[in-house]
């Protein structure tokens, strides 16, 4: 009988353990984590010094506070010829219908490089072959490798080289506010969803603008 109930006792601390470590049974992957975290509680981004294909630098708080949009970014590398190709391709798509809905004052792309190797040449070569409208779709990365590990650490990528110069990373992408939060991170999978949460964004951000001028008014 006391071996039975030790037993029973490991047994139920163990489940108890990983109920506390997997959020309820609800995260069974470090990605599915960092989505669920962000979800609830939007992240602050850091404002990590960014370099574009166009040549323009800039800090990315500043940016996205002066343009006012709401931010669709992935994460890429120039050389990819498997996942970032795939969200390539997405991301023409984002862009057609972004035009076609005529939300280009609200919402646009930004795909940033995670390579060292990639130059803002190579992004523009880049930018080109995706057929990407800078108006709507830019392309940066960041100027060096303190902001590199600082602009990772606050999206929550994970870079890890791989065989032949590639890298395995995690895919998905990033709704940020003009703010600078990361407000929602969609599943590479579900391409379908990304722009629909980033027009639910923008009116969030519409009422709260709303309210704001609301308040400080006599």
């Amino acid at each position: 009988m006391k071996l039975v109930f030790a037993l029973l006792l490991v047994c139920t601390l163990g489940i108890g353990a990983i109920y506390a470590q997997t959020d309820g049974f609800t995260v069974v992957t470090t990605e599915s984590g960092r989505r669920n975290s962000v979800a609830s509680h939007p992240r602050a981004l850091p404002d990590a010094a960014l370099s574009f294909a166009s040549g323009r630098q800039g800090r990315l708080l500043h940016i996205l506070q002066s343009d006012g949009r709401v931010t669709i970014v992935d994460f890429i590398y120039t050389r990819c010829m498997s996942l970032c190709l795939a969200m390539g391709s997405e991301f023409q798509q984002l862009q057609a219908a972004i035009v076609a809905q005529h939300l280009e004052h609200r919402i646009r792309l930004l795909s940033i490089s995670f390579d060292p190797t990639d130059k803002p040449e190579e992004l523009a070569r880049y930018a080109r072959s995706q057929r990407a409208d800078p108006r709507v779709w830019q392309f940066a990365m960041a100027v060096d490798a303190p902001e590199r590990r600082k602009l990772l650490a606050g999206f929550g990528i994970v870079v890890i080289p791989a065989p032949l110069g590639q890298y395995v990373h995690n895919g998905a992408y990033h709704i940020v506010t003009a703010d600078g939060h990361l407000a929602r991170i969609i599943d590479v999978s579900d391409p379908q969803s990304v722009l629909g949460f980033a027009r639910t964004q923008v009116l969030i951000d519409k009422r709260e603008k709303t309210a704001a001028m609301a308040a400080v008014q006599p």
